[in-house]
């Protein structure tokens, strides 16, 4: 287990944590939630020992093994695939040494290798890599490419398959969604509760949290808490401390003032003087309570538009692509006030495109575009972040925007988005992802849009922002549409989705859980139809190459073939055992029987073998699935 004991951390001269008190239990998941700054990204450095801790001790177990993503991606000629199987250093230490006893010829070496190499199950490694780029939305035909031709968001998500595939104790991940669209984090959400060993998440997605993990680390006013339970727990254990804990500060202020009254009204009174002092020594010795504070720093809103035309906006027969690049076709959307519409759709099968498009940053291929006369449309997307101002502060933007403002109105308009102090003078280019963000929605709120065209508007927000931008879109008046990861954001904001997909947009009639159905469905039939496209392509090959092509498959799932063959033999076994047990508790007279020991050591043998069988027949599920997979993508 992780221990912290008196732990503090500071950048600088700034204290981040002080006094820190907690324990993480082995398997335990636990999500670290704070405001941005507040010292998260600083205690992971500390878990990583790339960060000593300025007081107090942080307590691991020596043996344990560490996994995080990389920031950074070298430009590397190597394949996606062999990239990530990088991520399992003791298979790529077994492989080296095998390599070297083949070449010096120890047979013996070689062996013990090979067992080696069984026990970790490192047969199965292209394989289980394979699966988890697939799940992150990699294509079978990218698996091959080269780690440099992928786009930096790409990238991360090779460094995070890196992370997941590693041999760790305790995987630690930081905003891992960040660079994910919705499939992928479903995929991820499901690959995190099935893993086994210790994690500590970073992540601002409240349902990715309630879905993953168990615990909550808080971090606020320089003190980390442990919480039991998932987010929505936590946030009902806070709200009940905090009711407790103004509770208590308003009674001490009463008593306070009682005591205070009464001393400065009889200290000068010879009668009353020892009274007096009696009273102020006990309000000196009174513990200093602090006022619960709950208010979230950020507080815009919408203004409401001085006029809704309808329509606003509208595409009708529209076929939308980059130049002669065909991407989506028979496009009709007509955009009305108050329509909240949702884009599902795989990653790449069109959603930027199509907001692209409403935005008028794409021209047509064909089709008519109508846009309402002096329509203001608010668009916010990851290259609006990339075109502010490098070299102008927070407050320059602002003035830029409205030149009607002064210095003063600019600043108190920038605190309603957390920009305080010095922190509305900061450069742009010196700005985290997070304040990058909050300035775009800033200006974006400055132009009084009617329709709001929002492409991913949560990365890098933390939670209290998230949850300002939550209640700033369910008042505003206008039309919306929206394309996010953050599950809470959608059902909260969005009344219809969209579906984009397979070269066109259609209405979904369903939820997002509907969606999630939608993408297993999809991916089963995605599967059956590339299997009988390969099985069609293969019918004309001679049969020498179907039967190295059937030994290449029978290879690829053996490891998995052997662990099915040995689970059902140990099933057969459990479950002829457990028959035999519960043919004797059958029998009426094991209960009239004096020998009171033998029938409660039966009754914990038939739990025992039941737990033990039902936990096998989810092991055994899961080895099939794989091999569905293997045999599904070969």
């Amino acid at each position: 287990m992780i221990t912290a004991q008196d732990l503090s951390v500071y950048r600088g001269a700034k204290p981040l944590i002080t006094d820190a008190t907690f324990t993480i239990h082995a398997n335990h998941k636990v999500g670290l939630v704070g405001a941005n700054g507040c010292g998260k990204s600083s205690l992971f450095a500390v878990f990583l020992a790339q960060l000593q801790a300025d007081k107090g001790e942080l307590k691991m177990p020596a043996g344990w093994k560490t996994a995080t993503v990389k920031q950074e991606t070298p430009a590397l000629d190597c394949s996606a695939l062999d990239y990530v199987i990088d991520g399992d250093t003791d298979y790529r230490d077994i492989e080296t040494k095998l390599e070297a006893a083949r070449n010096a010829n120890d047979g013996n070496l070689e062996a013990t290798l090979l067992n080696q190499l069984d026990t970790i199950n490192g047969y199965s490694l292209p394989a289980r890599a394979g699966e988890l780029l697939h799940g992150l939305g990699f294509s079978q035909a990218e698996l091959e490419r080269p780690v440099k031709s992928f786009s930096g968001g790409w990238r991360m998500r090779l460094n995070l398959a890196q992370a997941l595939i590693s041999r760790a104790d305790l995987l630690l991940l930081d905003e891992p969604t960040n660079h994910l669209d919705l499939d992928a984090v479903i995929w991820l959400q499901r690959w995190l509760k099935r893993y086994d060993g210790t994690l500590v998440l970073i992540s601002h997605d409240r349902d990715f949290l309630d879905d993953v993990i168990d615990q909550i680390l808080h971090i606020e006013h320089q003190k980390a808490k442990l919480y039991s339970g998932n987010y929505t727990a936590f946030e009902r254990q806070r709200a009940e401390h905090l009711a407790q804990q103004d509770a208590a500060f308003q009674k001490q202020q009463r008593e306070i003032a009682h005591l205070t009254k009464f001393v400065d009204r009889f200290r000068a009174k010879a009668s009353k003087a020892k009274q007096a002092q009696s009273r102020l020594k006990r309000l000196q010795k009174l513990p200093d309570l602090a006022p619960a504070h709950v208010d979230s720093q950020f507080t815009f809103a919408f203004d409401k538009p001085e006029h809704l035309p309808y329509p606003l906006l509208s595409l009708t027969g529209t076929n939308c692509g980059y130049g002669d690049i065909h991407i989506l076709g028979g496009v009709n959307i007509t955009l009305v006030p108050g329509a909240r519409l949702g884009l599902l759709g795989r990653n790449g099968a069109g959603k930027s495109t199509l907001i692209k498009t409403l935005a008028g940053e794409l021209a047509l291929m064909t089709g008519e575009r109508f846009c309402a006369q002096e329509l203001s449309i608010g668009y916010f997307s990851q290259h609006q972040l990339e075109q502010l101002h490098p070299n102008s502060t927070a407050i320059e933007h602002i003035l830029r925007a409205n030149p009607a403002f002064g210095e003063l109105d600019a600043r108190n308009y920038l605190g309603r988005f957390g920009f305080s102090g010095d922190q509305a003078l900061a450069l742009a280019d010196t700005m985290s992802g997070g304040e990058k963000a909050r300035l775009v929605l800033a200006l974006i709120v400055l132009e009084k849009p009617q329709l709001l065209l929002l492409d991913e508007p949560t990365n890098h927000l933390d939670l209290e922002m998230r949850q300002a931008l939550v209640m700033a879109l369910q008042d505003f008046e206008g039309a919306i549409i929206l394309i996010a990861h953050d599950r809470y954001l959608l059902e909260s904001c969005v009344d219809e989705f969209l579906l984009v997909g397979q070269g066109k947009v259609t209405e979904f009639s369903g939820d997002i859980d509907d969606y999630q159905q939608w993408l297993n469905d999809d991916k089963k039939l995605t599967a059956s139809q590339q299997n009988k496209s390969t099985k069609d392509s293969t019918s004309n090959v001679d049969k020498k190459q179907q039967r190295q092509q059937q030994a290449e498959l029978r290879k690829q799932t053996a490891p998995y073939r052997k662990q099915v063959e040995k689970l059902n033999k140990q099933m057969e076994k459990w479950q002829a055992s457990l028959d035999e047990v519960e043919g004797i508790l059958a029998e009426g007279s094991i209960y009239q029987s004096d020998d009171k020991a033998k029938l409660t050591d039966l009754l914990k043998k038939q739990a025992k073998l039941t737990d033990d069988i039902a936990e096998a027949e989810m092991e055994w599920l899961d080895l099939e699935e794989k091999i569905d997979v293997i045999m599904n993508n070969c």
